[in-house]
């Protein structure tokens, strides 16, 4: 698992940092995105996808969380 930060970039897209790799890159996809369940599986723009616990609620942005990597980068 690594540690990741989710944030919104100047563009207003939601965007997942590995700090480990430096690599940061859009998320198109969110498994559960509602008021009262955010997260799960969240895919990224470079076709890689990462699994964070979902949270009760959206949660405020940035926030750094553990991922696990579902899927590697086409």
């Amino acid at each position: 698992m690594a540690n990741v930060m989710i944030q919104y970039t100047e563009q207003g897209q939601l965007s997942l940092y590995l700090a480990k790799k430096d690599l940061e890159e859009h998320i198109t996809h969110v498994e559960f995105e509602s008021d009262e369940k955010w997260g799960g599986e969240l895919e990224l723009a470079n076709g890689a996808a990462y699994y964070i616990e979902p949270f009760a609620g959206k949660p405020s942005f940035p926030i750094s969380v553990r991922a696990r990597r579902l899927r590697a980068a086409a």
